[in-house]
């Protein structure tokens, strides 16, 4: 059936995807099941998680051919039912099977079947210049206006010099962000509330430094939602901590992998989608699933700064995070499931008293982009994980205080901050490129859908040492900044909303020394910090694959008896760590300890100084004369002596002789 779009341009009051020229937008707008099983049996849940994640994928299909269909829809007039009715069907079969998979483990639930029918949203899509958030949104950071309206963008549509981005001011994928997701911060009243603090409170806090992922650890799985499926996420995301968390890991797996983070004891995983400019860019995933494929287009930004604090409790003592505790803060599904369960807050360096929830901020000249996650900090003492992967943790109330049967644990409030330009809203992002969240597709990289994830692989004693520091009212942390105001105020970082500050002055530049709490100026002595830091920022498939031969595992020190175990001290990657750029340049001048070729090397430097080294057992011959190898001076008295003793014995034969 073809509807006239223009009949329903008004519905649900947000901008989505425009369908041609025509103005108008839509999305796909399904049932989130997993908000409805709250309550699966443990035997049923991997059957039901990987037909949860089935869902996602027949959603993010249909998205598919709506884009498709869009393409000719410039008379407004779009076959809705082509879409929608072999999604529904799709879906019914798909509901089927989940309902049979809770049967025959538990009780069969009720009234899932209703849920499978979708609706084609529709919207008016912001027209360029519209909905700007303030006056400073036409010009650039610098203070240079935009000519907007003037050059042959004038009509809005945001397509760029190259043809890259498709009519309407949709992103470079055709899929968001639009003017209308975006506001000056500076326009923006403070919001964000400190909660107070009662007596006995826990006022201390712990930082844990695990770099900005300048390494480049990037999927688009979800061990949390939708564990055993690839691309169970359809979105990327930045991962720091844990370097074995894909789709696949077990808990063993996590147990035993490196980590990225300073102090060795913490194997968590923090992970996050990843920011994106739309800026043209092909990056390594445009033609994978989760990436370009599914409109995740654009340059992956390295943030400039991540903080990974845990705090108290506004009104008593926390309680240790169980091992393996999965938390998600925050809905990827936002945009359609509503607000429930969102928790984004989008700010900007010196303007973090105004929290933004659903749209991207503006930042002016000299500051930064800041995305905060705070996490649920209530936990209901048994499970460490649940079928929604919700309800076994929750939100303290502004008191401090915790459901019924829950009790407080450390909470985690992430912070990251990008070094990014305002856009340029006038021209769609020509000037200066949009930047956005990557999301499910019919999400349209909405602000509001940001989200974030955590799995606890800390060591159990670093976790018992978090929280006496925590409930003794100190700052403790390899990730602790030594600054004011870090464990000194007990209201310091308290409440839902979040709190840290910048001291200085907004243009100041995050990655100074001190400035980041996990700075190598803030923490001397702690290595593992350096490295994130250090890294380049090539993506994994971008660094050659003959790293390792011209990066050794290393060389005995002169003088060492064991070159094996020397060698073996030297090396720091993970053998189940995915191929990422180097942690020092190849090829370094002047470090012996790379002269070590590993066994069966071939070349010149072999046939020096490190095959003998790298054979365990043989004895290493001196290349070269007496002089060359320093041995002269120690063989001469030999020699002189062997002389000496061998003319005695002849002069005592002969004498022996003549007596007899």
């Amino acid at each position: 059936m073809a509807v006239n779009v223009f009949a329903s341009a008004t519905e649900g009051g947000n901008t989505a995807v425009p369908l041609g020229s025509s103005g108008v937008a839509a999305t796909i707008d399904c049932p989130d099941l997993s908000e409805r099983l709250t309550t699966v049996p443990q035997a049923a849940r991997p059957e039901v998680d990987t037909e949860l994640a089935r869902l996602d994928q027949q959603i993010a299909t249909a998205y598919g051919q709506l884009q498709e269909a869009a393409r000719g829809a410039d008379d407004g007039e779009l076959d809705e039912a082509a879409v929608l009715d072999p999604l529904e069907r799709e879906r019914a079969a798909t509901i089927e099977r989940i309902v049979a998979a809770v049967d025959k483990a538990g009780d069969r639930p009720e009234g899932l079947d209703a849920e499978a029918a979708c609706a084609l949203r529709r919207t008016e899509a912001t027209t360029a210049g519209a909905e700007s958030g303030g006056p400073e949104q036409g010009q650039r950071q610098d203070g240079k206006e935009q000519e907007a309206g003037n050059g042959d963008d004038a009509d809005g549509t945001g397509q760029d010099a190259g043809g890259q981005r498709p009519p309407g001011n949709g992103g470079q994928a055709g899929n968001g962000p639009v003017a209308g997701d975006y506001a000056a911060i500076e326009s923006v009243r403070p919001n964000a509330v400190e909660a107070p603090r009662r007596d006995g409170a826990s006022n201390g806090s712990f930082a844990t430094s695990c770099g900005v992922n300048a390494e480049g650890l990037f999927n688009s799985d979800n061990l949390i939602a939708a564990p055993g499926v690839g691309n169970g996420a359809h979105h990327f995301h930045d991962y720091v901590g844990n370097q074995d968390n894909d789709a696949f890991s077990s808990d063993e797996d996590l147990a035993a992998a490196d980590t990225s983070c300073a102090d060795r004891g913490d194997k968590s995983s923090y992970y996050w989608p990843v920011l994106r400019l739309q800026n043209g860019t092909v990056e390594q995933d445009a033609q994978s699933p989760g990436g370009g494929i599914e409109g995740n287009a654009g340059e992956i930004v390295t943030p400039a700064e991540v903080t990974l604090t845990f705090e108290g409790n506004e009104r008593g003592k926390v309680t240790e995070m169980p091992r393996l505790l999965r938390i998600i803060t925050g809905d990827a599904k936002a945009f359609v499931n509503g607000d429930a369960n969102a928790n984004a807050s989008w700010s900007c360096t010196g303007f973090e008293d105004r929290q933004l929830k659903d749209k991207y901020p503006l930042c002016p000249s000299g500051s930064d982009v800041v995305r905060t996650f705070t996490f649920q900090s209530c936990w209901d003492g048994r499970n460490i994980d649940s079928a929604n992967h919700r309800t076994h943790v929750a939100f303290a109330a502004a008191d401090g205080s915790c459901p019924d049967g829950f009790r407080p644990i450390p909470r985690l409030v992430q912070r990251i901050v990008y070094d990014v330009d305002a856009p340029s809203l006038q021209d769609g992002g020509k000037t200066v490129p949009l930047f956005a969240v990557d999301s499910f597709p019919e999400q349209l990289h909405k602000p509001v859908t940001d989200h974030s994830d955590f799995i606890n692989v800390f060591d159990e004693d670093l976790m018992r040492e978090m929280v006496d520091c925590i409930n003794t009212g100190r700052a403790c942390g390899a990730g602790a900044s030594p600054g004011p105001g870090q464990g000194g105020d007990p209201g310091e970082g308290a409440g839902e909303a979040p709190q840290e500050q910048p001291t200085g002055d907004p243009g100041a530049n995050p990655g100074d020394p001190g400035a980041n709490p996990g700075d190598p100026g803030a923490n001397p002595g702690e290595d593992a910090t350096d490295e994130p830091t250090e890294k380049p920022t090539e993506k994994p498939t971008e660094k050659p694959i003959e790293e390792p031969a011209e990066e050794p595992t290393g060389a005995p020190q002169q003088g060492s008896g064991a070159p094996e175990d020397d060698a073996r001290q030297t090396e720091t990657a993970s053998p189940s760590a995915e191929p990422r750029a180097a942690t020092t340049a190849a090829g370094a001048a002047a470090d012996r300890s790379a002269a070590e070729a590993a066994p069966g090397a071939e070349g010149d430097a072999g046939a020096r100084e490190d095959v003998a080294a790298g054979a365990a057992g043989q004895p290493r011959v001196p290349q070269g004369g007496l002089a060359e190898t320093g041995s002269g001076l120690g063989l001469w008295p030999a020699a002189v002596g062997g002389i000496l003793f061998a003319g005695g014995c002849v002069l005592l034969v002969r004498s022996r002789r003549h007596a007899r």
